[in-house]
């Protein structure tokens, strides 16, 4: 039977995965979604923007669908409910209605937008996590830094003490301090994520009003039988 210390040590390799994957899948996302954006709008007027913004917002649709389904893996729980408009007719028609659906620039600001988020998460992850383990085991490796008056270590660069076991010890606490932190800090970035995902990836009120207004089609389907069955 699983503790819930067991659960939160066995989220945080999936939650440090997913921040570290982050950066070049936002690299990624960024790229595209301010390319298409730009090209697409640059384009309209010679009509061939709206399939480029089209493309844009259905590649921003995928990026967006794996987003909900890793952070819905990471909590443990569904995110709210998100809602796409079905665009009707054919060809070139249903390409130019696909671009009035609001979810889909929703998608697209989500990529432009947690950019900056995967950035600083990517290097609060790496250095707590890296940067942690490097100080706990400095005691193994400090030998081989190479020592002089140029070359200084950590706890002489801020008190001006020149002590080898007192770097070592200080820099040995630092390592333990970070190791520490890095579960809360982890967690507290990976619910950041979730919070902006939530914001720009889900829609609770249009999917609600979807979903009233398919009742309310079937509802309006199911009247004409009445009479019949009344009159049998």
């Amino acid at each position: 039977m699983s503790t819930p210390t067991s659960s939160a040590r066995g989220r945080f390799p999936r939650e440090l995965s997913f921040l570290l994957r982050g950066l070049p899948v936002g690299i990624v996302a960024f790229t595209v979604a301010v390319t298409g954006f730009v090209l697409g709008v640059g384009t309209l007027v010679i009509v061939c923007g709206v399939p480029v913004l089209a493309g844009t917002l259905r590649a921003a649709r995928g990026m967006a669908r794996v987003e909900r389904r890793e952070l819905e893996a990471l909590a443990g729980r569904p995110l709210p409910p998100h809602h796409y408009r079905v665009a009707g007719g054919t060809g070139f028609a249903r390409t130019a209605r696909s671009l009035a659906d609001p979810q889909s620039w929703r998608d697209l600001a989500h990529m432009v937008v947690s950019f900056p988020l995967r950035v600083v998460s990517f290097c609060l992850a790496l250095v707590w996590t890296v940067g942690g383990a490097g100080g706990l085991l400095y005691v193994a490796w400090a030998w081989a830094l190479p020592r002089g008056e140029d070359n200084q270590g950590l706890y002489e660069l801020i008190t001006g003490n020149d002590s080898f076991a007192a770097d070592v010890a200080f820099t040995t606490a630092v390592g333990v301090f970070l190791l520490v932190t890095a579960v809360p800090l982890v967690r507290a970035l990976a619910a950041l994520h979730r919070s902006l995902a939530s914001v720009l990836l889900t829609n609770r009120t249009a999917a609600a009003r979807a979903a009233a207004v398919a009742t309310a089609g079937s509802g309006t389907a199911a009247q004409p039988t009445e009479p019949l069955t009344a009159a049998l």
